[in-house]
């Protein structure tokens, strides 16, 4: 089967839900975000919106994301006492790209690969940072 590339708000719904849907099964991951995230329709419907806004920011969008992602996961990290670690963000990345690879390629795709490196790493190490203050 020939793949395409992510070009609707419906295409990165089926992105966002089919990434859940193994990161909620996941052995290490699994129960971290099945504890934290009590609505699940909703946390798809917003991260969907945060992904349609990130890859498409020069399209005229009907929503568009507003938010603070970093400082929901600094308070998510302190929550669970501080246990997020590298690990957590490798098997994300990893299950990002998995689900990437099997629906979609192209630009956008690409993108949103290069888009979760940039933001795990940014995460990654402001969680850490935070920590200290």
């Amino acid at each position: 089967m020939e793949k395409k590339d992510i070009e609707t708000r419906d295409d990165v719904f089926l992105l966002v839900s089919e990434f859940y849907r193994k990161v909620r099964k996941d052995e290490v991951l699994g129960p971290f975000f099945n504890r934290v995230i009590t609505d699940w329709d909703a946390h798809i419907e917003r991260l969907t919106t945060f992904w349609e806004t990130s890859l498409f920011m020069t399209r005229k969008l009907e929503n568009r994301y507003h938010g603070n992602p970093l400082q929901v996961h600094i308070e998510v990290d302190q929550e669970n006492d501080n246990t997020i670690t590298e690990l957590h963000f490798g098997l994300w990345m990893n299950l990002w790209f998995a689900t990437l690879d099997e629906l979609f390629e192209g630009e956008y795709a690409q993108n949103a690969k290069n888009r979760a490196r940039k933001m795990g790493s940014f995460m990654y190490l402001n969680i850490f940072q935070a920590r200290q203050g």
